[in-house]
């Protein structure tokens, strides 16, 4: 056996247990209500608010009508993780969208999601946060020029590793560091709160003078707008890809959510205002770092707290990214929609390590030849179509099967208006101002298909992969887990 036999004396805690004669292995449950709060709001907050405002306004023209929009996507990001915490409370399963779409619709959309997600956003999203990380992390070291794209994207590659070898080492480490740097990160938001709202009591207020001035009103322009702004809160949903990992989940996840997304979108827009009290529209416009820009107005000698607290705070993110991605990974091998290797954890450590290295290796990849803001727009376009049909299956739950078990229950008209957005936000940009990049990512979703019918419905294995895994399996420690009965 791959597998060291443990005691029947373990603590409460303990991820294995003695049944037929049989030990299972299991994910730990180490994450509480303050861990929780901690992976939503410390993955929501990354470099987004740090980069995204010039964006939102530049697309919507004034702004009262930006601050509308962050307003709006807080609002909206509510809405989507309470749906989604009650979806968390009747399919206590870790996976997130891929497991509730494969309970609810079956293993052929839940394929097409996993083989997008595991091969393509989620690993993207890692390195474009990751290469934001390295890009402020090594500014201070190049002062008044750009600097190289070799030392920046081998520093993204350090990060990508770094992570991968916390993660894999230990959930408690893993949520630790995620607390700390999310302590951190509110720190530095504060420090730009506490600074917009001195300016505004000197008197700073002319960006705020005929405000709705100039405001854009196209609905490609509007969901463009909305894009940028719900990059800044994704991660809102980030919770549910644990919810095994986590004590009491039928408490802890509605909890976490009514805690942690409120608290950001208060601080989003209050930084927001910060920055327009700073700076006039047309400054903001211009900056290409907007946080950077408003340290050098108001913190003059100490601007430089700006770049390491962006710096710590995309790592923080990263690393919430990077624990929730893996278990995507993992969860679709336990299905059997990706190889059975994925699907192991490590018998000492307890985490899911061959999904993770996986991520990890697929991320650094696409550290190579990507850029951070090439994917915000293509990111948005595909999670809200999938953010979209897992909405509609709590809708069809709600309606068909009223009698399932659960702990919270979400009014019916939310998850209603959650569905009409992600309607709207993946064909306005379509209507308005179709690109070619559209047909290309909806290509590659379908291309699953020619994996999927050989592959996981007819199961057509090659004999060779099984000795594959079984000498990986041997090199990495790992052994098969069980799902906890829910």
């Amino acid at each position: 056996s791959t597998m060291r036999k443990r005691k029947a004396t373990d603590s409460p805690h303990s991820s294995t247990d003695l049944s037929e004669g049989k030990e299972k292995l299991r994910l730990k449950q180490e994450v509480g209500l303050i861990s929780g709060v901690s992976l939503i709001a410390g993955t929501m907050i990354g470099s987004g608010i740090f980069m995204s405002p010039e964006w939102v306004l530049h697309h919507m023209g004034s702004p009262a009508s930006s601050l509308l929009i962050w307003a709006a996507c807080g609002v909206l990001a509510m809405f989507g993780a309470l749906s989604y915490a009650e979806l968390g409370t009747i399919i206590k399963e870790s996976g997130g969208e891929y497991i509730y779409i494969l309970r609810i619709f079956g293993s052929f959309p839940a394929f097409l999601f996993a083989y997008t997600s595991v091969i393509l956003v989620r690993p993207a999203g890692l390195a474009a946060v990751c290469l934001s990380f390295a890009e402020y992390a090594v500014a201070p070291f190049y002062p008044g020029c750009s600097a190289p794209q070799v030392v920046i994207k081998c520093t993204a590659a350090a990060c990508i590793l770094l992570l991968t070898i916390i993660n894999c080492l230990n959930v408690r480490l893993a949520t630790s560091i995620m607390n700390i740097f999310t302590a951190a990160k509110l720190l530095a938001l504060l420090v730009i709160v506490v600074g917009g709202l001195v300016l505004l009591a000197k008197g700073q207020t002319q960006s705020f003078q005929n405000a709705f001035q100039n405001t854009t009103a196209g609905i490609g322009a509007v969901g463009v707008a909305f894009y940028q702004g719900l990059w800044s809160y994704d991660g809102w949903n980030n919770l549910n890809y644990v919810t095994e990992e986590l004590k009491k989940p039928e408490v802890t996840l509605p909890r976490a959510v009514m805690l942690a997304i409120p608290l950001v979108t208060c601080l989003y827009l209050l930084v927001n205002v910060s920055y327009l009290a700073a700076m006039t529209p047309s400054e903001l416009l211009s900056s290409g770092a907007v946080a950077v820009t408003w340290g050098d107005k108001v913190l003059g000698s100490w601007a430089w707290l700006i770049s390491l607290s962006v710096a710590l705070s995309t790592f923080g993110s990263s690393n919430g990214t990077f624990f929730s991605g893996g278990r995507v990974c993992y969860i679709a091998a336990r299905e059997g929609h990706m190889p059975d290797i994925l699907s192991m954890a490590h018998v000492r450590c307890l985490t899911p390590s061959p999904a993770l290295l996986f991520t990890s290796a697929v991320s650094l990849i696409m550290v190579v030849s990507g850029s951070f803001t090439s994917i915000v727009n293509f990111f948005s376009f595909m999670a809200w179509f999938f953010y979209g049909m897992t909405i509609s299956g709590l809708l069809y739950l709600k309606i068909k099967k009223p009698e399932l078990p659960r702990s919270y229950k979400v009014p019916i008209l939310i998850p209603v208006i959650v569905l009409m957005a992600a309607v709207y936000l993946v064909l306005a940009p379509i209507i308005d101002q179709p690109q070619i990049e559209i047909l290309y990512i909806v290509l590659f979703i379908f291309s699953g298909v020619i994996l999927y019918f050989p592959l996981v419905h007819f199961k057509c294995h090659p004999r060779f992969l099984q000795r594959v895994t079984l000498h990986l399996q041997l090199f990495l420690e790992v052994a098969p887990t069980t799902r906890d009965a829910n």
